[in-house]
Formats: C-alpha cells, structure tokens, sequence
C-alpha cells in the first residue's frame, strides 16, 4: 500500500504512463466527487492509495476501456 498525496499521484501515473490523461485536476474531481476513496491526513490533504487507483478509476470511469490494439476507438456515452 503506498499512500501518496495527490501531486504525488499525479506524477506516479504520469512516470508509469507518459501518455495518461489523468491529470492533478482530474485526480482532485475525482475526489470532491467522492468517486475514488481517500484518506485525509488534514482537513484538506487526501492520500491516495497509488497500487489501487486503477480499479477506481475504472469503477469510477465506467466509459474507459482498456485496448491493446491501436487506433481510435468509439466509447459508449
């Protein structure tokens, strides 16, 4: 369990994918929203926990998809 900050977080998925869309914007919506689980260590600084983002993102997501192959794709609305 690695326990980040949200620019933390940001940068880690950014490292592990040059190419993500998540931004520290998006990671903070996610979060007002209450839409990925957080834990506070003061009133306004959440942690995240990196090693499970992504299976929140997805539940949170339900439209992202994940693809092997290349090329555009058309995604449900």
């Amino acid at each position: 369990m690695r326990m980040r900050t949200l620019p933390e977080t940001a940068r880690i998925l950014k490292k592990e994918d040059p190419n993500t869309a998540i931004t520290l914007t998006a990671l903070r919506r996610l979060v007002k929203e209450k839409r990925i689980p957080v834990a506070w260590m003061t009133k306004k600084k959440p942690l995240v926990d990196v090693d499970r983002l992504d299976e929140f993102i997805y539940s949170a997501c339900p439209n992202v998809t994940t693809s092997t192959s290349a090329g555009i794709h058309r995604i449900s609305e």
